[in-house]
């Protein structure tokens, strides 16, 4: 599989959860910090930026995890594509 495939299909798999997480923990703190919300007036959003709205608290942990895990995914794939990390070694006659 080629990097840019890898690339595409978890950005697929990942972005979405990525994008509402971090949507979701920008307008926690906005909502606190400018808005004054209180924590209790806020919960729901920080619930839905943990997974635990969708997921319950058994399997928030695994949210977390695997969207750590595809943004490492994201971040590797891309490298690769930029050239940053060889996926072919050098030959032996450009080294010296």
């Amino acid at each position: 599989m080629t990097p840019r495939l890898a690339h595409k299909k978890v950005a697929r798999l990942v972005l979405p959860f990525l994008a509402l997480s971090a949507l979701t923990g920008l307008v926690y703190r906005v909502g606190r910090v400018w808005f004054g919300w209180t924590t209790e007036q806020a919960q729901w959003l920080l619930d839905v930026h943990q997974g635990t709205l969708l997921f319950g608290r058994d399997y928030r942990a695994y949210y977390v995890i695997v969207i750590g895990l595809g943004l490492l995914g994201l971040v590797v794939t891309g490298a690769t594509m930029l050239g940053w990390i060889r996926t072919t070694p050098r030959s032996s006659s450009a080294r010296g």
